[in-house]
């Protein structure tokens, strides 16, 4: 006998794991969280990135091809979308998404370099303190 709520964590692994696998969703995406939901369900949020139906596309067809059954649930938009994975809803919400098809801009790996120079004096906020979140 599985312990109550271990489907949820189990459809959560395949859906992170779906993301993982998908750069380009990952890369054009800004502030992606995650937290669970009443019942057996996870709502994940994003900034700008791609829209919620497209998210929620990927997802179902990155999952199926794992052998998982995953349905889209009622209507997607562009804001939001709801995906049933194993028997486990997951809401998806965009929060000012821009759609995969336009070029996102993103720091680069050479903005770590400078986050991490606490030497350099520049414009405020300095760089380390957006990558802290200030």
């Amino acid at each position: 006998m599985q312990p109550v709520g271990v489907h949820r964590f189990e459809a959560f692994g395949r859906v992170m794991a779906a993301l993982g696998g998908d750069a380009g969703l990952m890369e054009s995406c800004r502030d992606l969280t995650w937290w669970r939901g009443t019942g057996d369900s996870w709502h994940i949020e994003w900034r700008e990135g791609p829209y919620a139906a497209e998210v929620a596309e990927a997802l179902a067809e990155r999952v199926r091809e794992r052998g998982t059954p995953a349905d889209p649930v009622g209507r997607a938009t562009a804001l939001s979308a709801v995906l049933d994975v194993v028997g486990v809803r997951f809401v998806l919400r965009a929060v000012d998404p821009v759609g995969r098809d336009r070029p996102h801009p993103r720091l680069d790996p050479w903005h770590l370099a400078e986050a991490l120079d606490t030497t350099r004096r520049g414009p405020s906020p300095q760089p380390w303190e957006r990558l802290l979140g200030g």
